[in-house]
């Protein structure tokens, strides 16, 4: 079956449709030219290249989201008040505390709601993550910097 070639179709009518429209029409010339003849090596290199900004604007995101993390937890081991020194790890305990007396619970045959252990479940690893895998981002951090009191 013979059908029409859309593609070359799109690509023969579409940029000369464009200029006779006086320019309207120029940013769809150049889709159609796109769609005709595939992605050029220009903007293949410039679609990397915005790709590769975006990956490094991430990386600068997360150093200075670090960076504002460990400034706080400095702050708060420095403070006179004894609960914002000790939260962290206070909440951490609580945390695996409740965790195992759900545990034990269920254990003896009590029923617990499947809610609770998942929702407690993913506090855990919101807390734990964020205690012990921002202490090590820290650590790794002050090495990078060459502060080697931060260990």
């Amino acid at each position: 079956m013979g059908g029409l070639d859309w593609k070359a179709a799109v690509g023969t009518i579409a940029p000369g449709l464009a200029a006779a429209l006086g320019g309207p029409l120029a940013d769809e010339a150049k889709l159609a030219g796109l769609l005709a003849g595939g992605i050029t090596p220009e903007l293949r290199a410039k679609i990397l290249e915005a790709e590769q900004q975006i990956k490094l604007a991430a990386v600068d995101l997360l150093k200075t989201e670090q960076t504002a993390v460990s400034d706080r937890w400095k702050a708060d081991m420095t403070s006179d008040s004894w609960l914002a020194r000790n939260v962290r790890p206070a909440v951490l305990i609580y945390i695996l505390t409740a965790y195992t007396a759900l545990a034990l619970l269920s254990g003896a045959d009590v029923n617990v709601a499947p809610e609770y252990v998942q929702l407690l479940g993913q506090w855990g690893m919101l807390v734990m993550t964020a205690y012990f895998g921002g202490r090590s981002a820290e650590k790794i951090f002050a090495i990078v910097r060459g502060d080697r009191g931060g260990r």
